[in-house]
């Protein structure tokens, strides 16, 4: 087989990674890619936004299997134009992926079907957004509605912050289109955990859990982020808390798709909030997580093409997917500055030194003249498992030790909350 994969971040690395191992696949991919994933794939230098030219070269280059990693694509219809040329593409059509395009699509489906999220509305006007918050009262969440790289979401614990950030949004145009409706929510109390689950619109089969960690600092201090790591499984999220996700939550959301006309077929990504009326939705993502791709996919048994192409074909209730029993725990390594403003190509040294059980997925790097060189703000995502947690987090950390560029920073609590 031939496999193309979309996008050139550290979930794709983790993607071409586990898809390698797979004896059925003869040669992979990646548009754009990056430093490390050069190390196991054919890089094309095709943005994962060219949607005609990544058609183009799936259909000359015989691609039996395509694999979206990013948002942008699926939600500019990149499955809709893979498919009507007959080619083999994994995850959600571009109807299916409003449910992470446009966060008030996403709120109106669970409003209308009663799957459990936070109380909220919807606004296009500045007054009315303001009027709202002072009648909602603080701490409360003002979103933009569209995709802003995971940074359209501000959680304001004083009433200026909050009238801030719908200016910031519907008067500055903060997050461009993304902010042409501004969403505003009740703010929920208690920890967050991702649940990912394969898809083929008919079948949901969750993934193990994991939790991100978002802010920028240790503590959860500072602004919002793209991720700074995660860990897998989340201790948290118990069994009885599962069955209840998996039926009111992942089953149902399928089934409110293919409701709406939307059938949904791909990877669903539920961001929750385990509150103590229960868990409630957060947001939806209608693709692989980053990083909690990073430590949900090395810890999965199952061939991953397998499943893919039993979720492309609509039987997935035919697979039987197995995981390990080992914890898994991701550092992400980021430019100095990050997640403002950054300086590209610092060389990394160090990489070679890493132990061999410890794996390094490249999110921001690119070769420069035999160098490895930081391409993006998120650069490094260093995973390891362990028997369990704390063992993972160490050895995570023994590896994030022996590597090394200008201005780089790391949280240095990465797991400790499920300890």
């Amino acid at each position: 087989m031939r496999v193309l994969v979309v996008g050139g971040g550290g979930r794709e690395h983790a993607l071409v990674w586990k898809i390698s191992q797979s004896p059925r696949v003869k040669e992979i991919y990646c548009a754009p890619g990056n430093a490390g994933i050069g190390e196991l794939a054919r890089c094309i230098n095709i943005p994962a936004e060219n949607i005609d030219e990544l058609v183009e070269f799936a259909l000359k280059n015989k691609i039996d299997l395509t694999v979206v990693g990013p948002e942008v694509p699926l939600t500019l219809g990149i499955v809709d134009k893979f498919l009507a040329n007959g080619l083999k593409v994994f995850g959600p059509t571009q109807r299916a992926a409003e449910i992470e395009g446009s966060k008030a699509f996403s709120k109106e489906l669970m409003a209308k079907y009663q799957i459990p999220t936070a109380k909220y509305q919807v606004f296009t006007g500045v007054q009315q957004a303001k009027d709202f918050i002072k009648e909602l009262g603080v701490p409360c969440v003002v979103k933009a509605d569209g995709l802003a790289a995971g940074k359209g979401v501000m959680v304001c614990f004083t009433l200026e912050e909050a009238l801030k950030a719908v200016d910031d949004i519907l008067i500055e145009n903060k997050f461009g289109k993304a902010g042409s409706k501004v969403v505003v929510e009740e703010f929920l109390e208690g920890q967050e955990v991702s649940m990912l689950a394969f898809t083929d619109g008919k079948t949901v089969i969750p993934m193990v859990s994991a939790q991100d960690h978002k802010r920028v600092f240790d503590n959860d201090q500072g602004p919002n982020t793209g991720g700074m790591g995660a860990y897998s499984p989340a201790p948290v999220y118990t069994t009885q808390i599962h069955e209840t996700v998996e039926k009111d939550i992942l089953r149902a959301t399928i089934d409110a798709m293919g409701g709406e006309g939307r059938p949904f077929k791909g990877v669903l990504y539920a961001g929750l909030m385990l509150t103590e009326n229960g868990p409630k939705v957060l947001e939806f993502n209608a693709r692989f997580g980053d990083p909690e791709t990073q430590v949900v996919l090395p810890r999965l048994k199952t061939d991953i093409v397998d499943i893919m192409e039993a979720v492309v074909a609509g039987e997935l209730d035919k697979i039987n997917v197995e995981w390990y029993e080992e914890a898994a725990v991701c550092v992400v390594m980021a430019s100095g500055g990050y997640p403002e403003g950054y300086e590209k190509g610092k060389v990394i040294t160090g990489l070679e030194k890493v132990p061999e059980d410890v794996l390094v997925f490249h999110a921001g790097t690119k070769k420069d003249k035999g160098q490895i060189v930081t391409n993006g703000g998120r650069v490094l995502g260093v995973t390891a498992l362990g028997k369990d947690l704390q063992g993972a987090i160490n050895k995570a950390y023994q590896g994030v030790e022996k590597i090394d560029f200008a201005g780089m920073h790391y949280r240095k609590d990465i797991g400790a909350k499920a300890l």
